[in-house]
């Protein structure tokens, strides 16, 4: 064995706890995959292409899948937390590595922002007298105590969460079929397969149209790469996380493609409007008793699970960033239960801050931040996708080991969803209401760029941490 390689083994430990097992790693894949741009954002999506919006979430989900074929074989190669940025600084350099896990940081922040908020909102559904930034305050505390606990009561709450919103999809699945099988409920003279084409057709805005909805298709999407992050701390990830990534596609046919499929032939879609959920109208039509409810307290879980794993990731990350000397060196250590604490709660003090702004600002501001979120994962996606091609070309050459999980088709599968990434992002410049948060990503490049030159000027070093030469030796 290399002295590379003997480097390469060590790097998956970095004093994380081994705490998440293959229930969980499982689940929070499962529950990655599954967010409010489901349960809320699909209701504006179907409003604006119709039953093609069924078509838009299957070429997404497409594309997905080739991005975290991608990413598993990076991940079986070296499995390490934080690994976009440590993958980003190998095959593009110590700078991509630097923007990469900041911007992951600020996609993750964002969305933290909006998602608290979010779960406020919904508490309000019960107890309007609560105020607005008391729910949010205590959601806040509660999910960043229980990350600074331990990974393994971070794995568990996920577990449960994804657990409540796989229940939900499910049961609507079962009795939408019921629903158009058997004809019992109040949908049951109207619900009809036919409905997905008879009300102007397929496409019935145009092609166009449906394609406009590839941007919000994706913001739905937002978070199934967590698995990656989780690498670093998963008991056995040679087989966990092959089996997390594999089971991708049967989990977006199913929650999505299946989903839409089945609400749409219950309830035309004509009926559906932005801000609306489909599933609450789905129940609503269907009519069962107090569905508005439960499908409130779904769309809780989805919210704060997301906010959960927001933590989660922000806190690596930044620790990740540390090490490399491009944050402060205080992220970089653990608790006493191996937890990034310092750079957690330095995260949530930001995510409390947009609460805060999400109270005062007007509605339209709450849009604005899915947007950047949106950005800044394709920004990470892109980075991964990328990487994965540098590193394919690598192996092939002999200068790096091959991976135990290769992508099929090597690299051909990323070289398209680096198109439709771009395509995508043309798509948001189009758009004026979306076309804001490349305005804001434009500023924050800005940012981070005078960051890395005030960095560079203190620390000449950090331009050399890159880990080619170091491997050189391999094949």
């Amino acid at each position: 064995m290399t002295s590379a390689q003997v480097d390469t083994d060590k790097a998956p430990e970095e004093g994380y706890e081994r705490g998440l097992n293959s229930r969980q790693v499982q689940m929070i894949a499962i529950g990655g995959a599954i967010g409010v741009g489901l349960f809320l954002g699909a209701g504006a999506n179907i409003a604006k292409a119709g039953p093609s919006i069924i078509l838009m979430y299957a070429l997404a989900g497409v594309i997905i899948f080739f991005i975290m074929r991608a990413l598993g074989e990076l991940l079986l190669y070296r499995p390490v937390s934080g690994s976009f940025a440590e993958y980003s600084r190998e095959f593009l350099g110590p700078f991509f590595g630097y923007f990469t896990g900041w911007t992951y940081w600020l996609m993750w922040v964002v969305t933290g922002m909006a998602e608290l908020t979010a779960a406020a909102i919904y508490i309000h559904y019960w107890f309007p007298d609560i105020p607005q930034w008391v729910s949010a305050l205590v959601f806040l505390v509660l999910l960043f105590v229980a990350n600074l606990i331990s990974v393994k009561l971070f794995g568990e709450i996920e577990f449960w969460f994804s657990m409540v919103k796989v229940t939900a999809i499910i049961g609507m699945i079962v009795i939408g079929i019921g629903v158009l099988t058997l004809g019992f409920s109040q949908a049951g003279d109207t619900a009809a397969v036919s409905n997905l084409w008879e009300f102007d057709g397929f496409f019935p805005k145009g092609i166009g149209s449906s394609l406009m909805t590839l941007q919000g298709v994706m913001f739905a999407y937002l978070a199934v790469e967590l698995v990656g992050v989780t690498a670093g701390e998963s008991e056995n990830p040679e087989k966990t996380l092959p089996k997390a990534i594999n089971t991708l596609p049967w989990r977006i046919a199913l929650f999505y493609v299946g989903a839409l499929t089945v609400i749409l032939a219950v309830v035309k879609w004509t009926e559906f409007a932005e801000g609306v959920s489909p599933f609450v109208e789905a129940f609503t039509v269907i009519g069962i008793p107090a569905g508005a409810g439960i499908v409130n307290f779904v769309v809780l879980t989805a919210a704060l699970s997301s906010c959960n794993s927001g933590m989660y990731s922000t806190g690596r990350m930044l620790r990740t960033l540390a090490d490399n000397g491009e944050a402060p060196r205080i992220f970089n250590k653990l608790s006493s239960t191996k937890t990034p604490a310092i750079g957690i709660a330095v995260s949530v003090v930001f995510m409390a801050i947009g609460v805060v702004l999400n109270y005062l600002v007007p509605e339209k501001a709450f849009g604005y931040v899915t947007s950047v979120a949106t950005a800044a994962g394709i920004w990470t996606w892109l980075m991964i996708l990328i990487s994965h091609v540098l590193y394919r070309r690598k192996v092939v050459a002999g200068r790096l080991p091959a991976s135990s999980f290769p992508a099929p088709g090597g690299s051909v599968c990323s070289y398209i969803a680096i198109a439709f990434l771009l395509f995508v992002t043309c798509l948001i410049a189009y758009d004026a209401d979306a076309r804001v948060c490349l305005y804001v990503m434009a500023g924050w490049a800005v940012a981070l760029g005078i960051g890395w030159f005030v960095l560079r000027s203190r620390n000449p070093q950090i331009t050399e941490r890159h880990g080619e030469p170091e491997f050189e030796k391999i094949g």
